[in-house]
């Protein structure tokens, strides 16, 4: 059995300390805000939104307030808007604590690359780049293998990469993972899943 996308998201909000400032990238990792106690951490925005608060029930959405993805979000006493510039600002100057964003590989030196497959339409790289070399820890939130059933945890990436030598940790749903250098180190697997299962959807050897 493996991870469902909210175990993913739960196990994640376990990493953000109390206090701290986060970004959660696009996709899977928007999930993460519905996880986390209210007051427990300051979720950021590039867009201009310092204190992020979960997705809202339906009903209750305000056009006004989204999110990076172009997603409703509340926000939660206290919180405050900004243009993009300033909020560009904080990522560059190091005042944001960690990112969680999604990838399409990491590799086993901690590389990371979400912004483009060759050969494939690119989107715009929007603030990927900025978060992952900008934020003092950065998370990996991902499927561990393509739909084809590509390795995404590889020895070394392929795809363009975002950043080199940030990601400090992986989750996805076959379990946490830490890059080490020369391969990931098991952290915590998921129920039910086997290391031989985790060792055949990796792309580098595992310890």
């Amino acid at each position: 059995m493996t991870f469902s996308t909210e175990d993913m998201a739960r196990r994640a909000a376990r990493e953000i300390p109390e206090g701290s400032i986060v970004n959660l990238g696009i996709g899977l990792p928007t999930q993460v805000a519905d996880y986390l106690p209210e007051g427990h951490a300051w979720l950021h925005s590039e867009n201009g939104l310092l204190g992020m608060g979960p997705f809202p029930f339906e009903g209750d959405e305000d056009p006004n307030l989204i999110n990076a993805g172009k997603q409703t979000v509340t926000v939660l006493p206290g919180a405050s808007t900004f243009d993009s510039a300033f909020s560009f600002a904080m990522i560059r100057g190091g005042h944001v604590d960690l990112a969680i964003l999604g990838a399409m590989q990491v590799s086993a030196g901690g590389d990371l690359a979400n912004w483009a497959v060759p050969g494939g339409k690119v989107m715009g790289i929007g603030g990927a780049m900025d978060l992952a070399s900008g934020c003092r820890r950065v998370i990996a939130m991902m499927q561990h293998t393509t739909k084809k059933g590509e390795h995404k945890l590889v020895q070394r990436c392929d795809y363009p990469l975002t950043a080199t030598r940030v990601v400090s940790l992986v989750i996805t749903e076959l379990g946490v993972f830490e890059p080490t250098g020369h391969g990931f180190k098991i952290i915590e697997l998921a129920i039910g899943v086997t290391r031989e299962q985790a060792e055949a959807a990796t792309g580098a050897p595992l310890t």
